[in-house]
């Protein structure tokens, strides 16, 4: 087994000390356990290299007794800075990255942040990678939107690692463990950058969500689509779209998508991602996903495949007695946590749908987390 020398004590990886195949087993019965009786589940599809496969790097930014700089996780269930040089699931580059900024932070005369004084300058860094693209994005988090020195500091940067494609400060200023304020500005190349998922391109802004594992979720949303079965002929509702990934897919597969998101972030995104894939048949709405599926609902519009892809608390009745009155022939689920499926499940029964199968997918290797893709079809006419 590989060894980390914060294992237990970030909370990232629980299943460190298991091997691969004991974990998929685990995550599998872990599964069966929390859907029993509401979706059949026999297997938990794995990854071929199940390491350094986080697109997405946050790290956290303080100092030591001696105010030196360091840089991690917050220790579990605290706000201790734990310092991490590099991870075993996280990409190698954006390691190095966070590495460099570190050591530069003395020679720049820039002070970390602390959250007990409310002194000093920098509070994190997010570093993003197009694993298809090679394309980077640093984010750096400050508290003010004063930065001394900022554009010598981007071409120091830049000068150690020439593969950065965007920089973007963004300023939160407020007392808060949300890691990203409202502000940013772009400091260096485009302010976003762009990868290629199941063949399709899409753009990557600092505060939109994408997958953190590409290579497993080209196999979920694989899965989505199979259990979709589009033939080109159906209407379909992407809800969480989020940047518009697996609307943008099943466009190419179907007549017409509809996507809505709430984050206007991600919207926006997600109409330019359309146009960049020339996917004229879809379109985006930003708002509340149950307040735009009941609007649909009341206007008596219909869809055949409505795909779902909620955050971790789940989706909620209003959004799925919307859906259903929809009445589309397949509902697809896509859920990062089984426990808020089991019950999401369960109501969708009452409202006229048999839960056929599901599959599970590692998206978090070594963690205790996977993603269930389950299909519904409905049995009331």
């Amino acid at each position: 087994m590989k060894q980390c020398p914060v294992f237990k004590k970030c909370g990232g990886c629980q299943y460190l000390n298991l091997t691969y195949e004991e974990q998929l087993e685990k995550k599998k019965k872990e599964l069966q356990r929390l859907l029993k009786g509401t979706c059949p589940i026999h297997e938990v599809i794995g990854m071929e290299n199940p390491w350094h496969y986080r697109n997405k790097v946050h790290a956290v930014f303080s100092h030591d007794r001696k105010g030196n700089p360091i840089s991690g996780v917050y220790q579990e269930n605290s706000h201790i800075v734990l310092p991490v040089e590099s991870c075993l699931i996280e990409d190698e580059k954006a390691d190095e990255i966070i590495g460099t900024i570190r050591g530069m932070l003395k020679s720049f005369k820039i002070r970390t942040y602390d959250e007990d004084t409310g002194y000093g300058l920098l509070r994190h860094v997010l570093v993003k990678r197009g694993f298809a693209t090679g394309e980077i994005m640093v984010v750096l988090v400050t508290a003010s939107p004063v930065f001394p020195s900022r554009n010598n500091f981007v071409k120091a940067l830049r000068q150690k690692h020439p593969e950065i494609t965007t920089v973007i400060q963004n300023i939160n200023g407020r007392d808060t463990s949300m890691v990203l304020g409202d502000r940013e500005q772009v400091l260096y190349g485009k302010g976003y950058i762009e990868d290629i998922l199941c063949g399709c391109r899409f753009r990557i802004s600092a505060r939109s969500f994408y997958q953190v594992n590409p290579v497993q979720t080209e196999v979920l949303y694989a899965k989505a689509m199979e259990y979709a079965g589009l033939t080109g002929k159906e209407t379909v509702i992407d809800a969480y779209c989020g940047i518009g990934t697996i609307g943008i897919v099943a466009s190419r597969r179907a007549k017409q998508v509809t996507g809505v998101e709430l984050n206007p972030d991600a919207v926006r995104d997600a109409v330019r991602n359309a146009r960049a894939n020339k996917a004229d048949n879809i379109r985006f709405f930003q708002g509340d996903a149950g307040d735009f599926l009941q609007k649909m609902a009341a206007n008596g519009e219909k869809a055949d495949v409505v795909f779902m892809d909620p955050p971790r608390s789940g989706s909620t009745e209003r959004f799925m007695a919307a859906a259903a009155a929809m009445g589309p022939e397949r509902i697809v689920y896509v859920s990062c946590g089984p426990d808020t499926l089991a019950r999401d499940l369960k109501y969708l029964r009452k409202k006229g749908y048999r839960v056929e199968k599901g599959v599970g997918v590692d998206l978090f290797p070594w963690t205790g987390h996977v993603e269930t893709v389950a299909l519904l079809t409905r049995y009331i006419v």
